[in-house]
């Protein structure tokens, strides 16, 4: 099952309303409106610089919205207490751009160190877990590896087992493919879809990388640096066919003459 045949929630996970993010007085994106279903592949796109990295922060937490609202269900999580706001992040998984592996740790002790965190399993458990979801992500026989030992795609790939841990979910993973060659970013890519798949897992990713914005994502959001707010929202190859925003067309057409938009049938 690909990405765009993916059947649509009737609920949304998460919703952004009239949401604005800004550093001080800097305004970086406003008014922002999006749905993301359950088990969505959700991309946040846009060019360099627009606040792509800064919306997954404002979704995780880290970072408060100058106005607006960020709901889970019908929760406000924007309006949690700090106690409230643990139990919800809990739900999350998130790779962050580097991968941000620990490089004095093994692979299985990357992996473990959230679960001992946040769980009273017994070291054998935990260990047995670590390799489970290394095997998920391809990594199997690689537990007493260090980072520095393996390649950038397979490092990606742990990252995603760590951010996978403690079964969130919803994954954040910024930028999973940045660095990686062609061939190596496409296996990633056919990973998040079987995670996806398999473990039911809501996926927001940060990407710019236009293969596999059009091969993974069932919905999107198009931050335009220029207006300062969203573009469009919905399903990128949709978009790329139909939006009436030159900017959407641009940036989905890569090198192409962008189509002349058309009216979707209501």
């Amino acid at each position: 099952m690909t990405a765009q045949q993916h059947p649509p929630a009737t609920k949304p996970m998460i919703t952004a309303r009239d949401l604005t993010m800004a550093y001080d007085s800097f305004v970086v994106m406003r008014d922002l409106n999006f749905e993301i279903a359950e088990k969505d592949i959700f991309i946040i796109m846009g060019s360099s610089g627009c606040g792509k990295s800064t919306l997954m922060r404002h979704l995780i937490g880290l970072q408060e919205p100058a106005k607006g609202t960020i709901l889970y269900g019908d929760k406000d999580f924007t309006a949690t207490d700090p106690a409230e706001r643990g139990a919800f992040t809990r739900r999350f998984g998130v790779m962050y751009q580097s991968g941000a592996l620990w490089s004095s740790l093994t692979l299985a002790e990357n992996i473990a160190l959230p679960i001992e965190e946040n769980t009273r399993m017994t070291h054998k458990a935990i260990r047995d877990l670590a390799s489970y979801k290394l095997s998920l992500v391809g990594l199997s026989g690689y537990e007493d590896y260090y980072p520095s030992q393996i390649s950038g795609g397979m490092n990606k790939r742990a990252g995603i087992a760590r951010a996978m841990a403690l079964d969130p979910e919803i994954l954040f993973l910024d930028e999973p493919g940045a660095g990686l060659d062609p061939l190596s970013s496409r296996r990633l890519d056919e990973l998040i879809l079987r995670l996806r798949d398999s473990l039911g897992s809501t996926v927001v990713i940060v990407t710019h990388e236009l293969a596999s914005i059009l091969a993974i994502a069932n919905n999107s959001i198009f931050l335009d640096t220029a207006t300062r707010t969203q573009g469009a929202t919905g399903n990128p190859s949709e978009l790329r066919k139909h939006s009436e925003n030159p900017a959407v067309r641009l940036f989905l057409n890569r090198g192409e003459q962008p189509e002349t938009p058309t009216e979707i049938p209501t």
